[in-house]
């Protein structure tokens, strides 16, 4: 018997982490906001299941799980914990069904639309969808689109305002704009280290990635940024960001700019790899007076296996609907080699 039980004691303490993790589901479609986050009896909404998840008390990883549906924010979501922000469990909201799963196709993947009008007000008046204010968050497989409610003078999707976080993870995402019915302001709109996107699409936003205070371990990799009338990346206040700075296989294209800068200073450890930039009006800007200005000088970057020409395609809606790899490169398009877009390769 002791033995027994000096078994089931290791087996409790080397099962993996995910095992143990408080886990809510929500579904917009057949959900509840009355229900208990079960996978059979969901919530309906991300902003309860978030308030729930806020107060969790045992230290485990929290997941979120999102079935497929339409997702309409009245209020920001507020990812918290009561550790406070420097909780060290990974705070995950994930699709049900994943890009590359072989029952995903386009509409089973979660969208979520902010309808609200300005809802935070720290430094200027503006809407978020997603506020973060904690570390070690993930946000996988879901597609933002923009907001149309005119009481939201600017709209960021995903929002974590705060230096003095580390760890957020964007993977296989969509951020789809419409400058003249449902604009995005910026898709991410970022301070902090440990900031990753992977194999994402920026689509139509003012600007894709907004990176300001105390940048450092950032990655963008395998990501398409495309049709942006900002900057794709404005990026960094401080001069040097700290390494690692990892920048490659990714395909920016249809762009007013590619790269903006907050000053003139050299980023000497910017090194972009492998990737490519084409079709854009300009290439470097500068931010002077507050505006974007074309920045012809040397800012200090390296480059290695970029390529400057191509014409980019991308699967768009046509009268057939929706393709399966919906505004992936299309056949054709220059950068097919290169591994960018919402799967991953095998």
């Amino acid at each position: 018997m002791k033995k027994i039980i000096l078994f089931a004691v290791i087996l409790y303490m080397t099962i993996p982490g995910r095992l143990w993790s408080q886990v809510l589901y929500v579904d917009a479609v057949k959900g509840s906001d009355e229900a208990p986050g079960t996978l059979s009896a969901p919530l309906a909404s991300l902003e309860k299941a978030a308030d729930l998840a806020d107060g969790f008390t045992r230290q485990a990883p929290v997941i979120i799980k999102i079935a497929p549906g339409l997702y309409k924010l009245t209020r920001t979501v507020k990812i918290t914990s009561p550790a406070g922000r420097q909780a060290p469990e990974a705070y995950t909201l994930e699709a049900m069904v994943m890009p590359g799963d072989t029952n995903w196709r386009p509409n089973v993947m979660p969208v979520i639309q902010s309808v609200s009008a300005n809802n935070t007000y720290k430094d200027f008046d503006h809407c978020a969808g997603i506020e973060v204010f904690r570390n070690k968050v993930c946000i996988r497989g879901l597609k933002f689109v923009g907001n149309a409610n005119p009481g939201a003078d600017y709209y960021y999707p995903i929002e974590r305002d705060s230096a003095g976080l580390q760890d957020l993870e964007i993977s296989q995402c969509y951020f789809i704009g419409d400058k003249n019915s449902a604009p995005i302001q910026g898709a991410l709109y970022t301070q902090g280290a440990g900031i990753h996107v992977d194999h994402c699409i920026f689509f139509g936003c003012k600007h894709d990635l907004l990176l300001f205070e105390g940048i450092r371990s950032f990655s963008l990799t395998h990501s398409i940024l495309y049709g942006s009338y900002g900057a794709a990346v404005w990026f960094g206040t401080q001069k040097d960001p700290d390494q690692p700075f990892t920048f490659n296989d990714n395909i920016i294209a249809a762009c007013n700019y590619f790269w903006a800068l907050a000053t003139t200073s050299a980023h000497p450890l910017c090194r972009f790899t492998n990737s490519l930039i084409a079709g854009n009006e300009h290439y470097l800007a500068v931010r002077v007076n507050g505006n974007l200005t074309p920045f012809d000088g040397d800012d200090g970057h390296a480059e290695s296996g970029i390529l400057r020409s191509g014409k980019v395609s991308l699967n768009e809606v046509t009268i057939k609907g929706m393709p399966h790899d919906f505004l992936s490169l299309a056949p054709g398009s220059a950068g097919t080699d290169i591994d960018a877009g919402i799967f991953k390769r095998q």
